[in-house]
């Protein structure tokens, strides 16, 4: 017999549109903006990109990955392919980059079942070419 699969709900993430950003105030919304660009002090901006092997299609994968990426910090973008696998790209602090890979190759989402991750063209940037996280189709 087949496990259910769940049922996505929406996050709780904040962004610029959201009701939680609308009772900031304009400083700290400010604030917040900047620390998910590129910092003034010429901070480095890591990119990579990945594609993720397993049961991770139907489990919610991309909607934790978004979570993930924004919980962290990161800019980037999420998607499903034809082939059954998750591919995507993530930017920002090298360390942050660094944690976002360990989630992507060993937690994900609570009911998806990881066998490989590959992450490639990994590279320094002077800043980041992606505006927040998202999901494409």
């Amino acid at each position: 017999m087949r496990k259910a699969r769940p049922v996505c709900m929406p996050s709780r993430s904040v962004s610029a549109r959201s009701p939680a950003a609308a009772r900031l105030s304009p400083v700290a919304l400010l604030l917040v903006l900047l620390a998910m660009s590129a910092d003034a002090d010429g901070a480095k901006v890591a990119s990579v990109d990945f594609e993720i092997f397993g049961d991770v299609q139907g489990v919610c994968f991309r909607m934790y990955t978004e979570d993930e990426g924004r919980k962290l910090g990161l800019s980037g973008w999420v998607k499903n392919t034809r082939q059954g696998t998750v591919v995507g790209q993530v930017q920002g602090s090298p360390e942050k980059v660094r944690e976002m890979k360990n989630w992507l190759s060993k937690v994900g989402s609570p009911t998806s079942r990881i066998d490989r991750a590959e992450f490639t063209n990994e590279k320094e940037i002077s800043k980041p070419e992606i505006r927040g996280f998202s999901t494409r189709h």
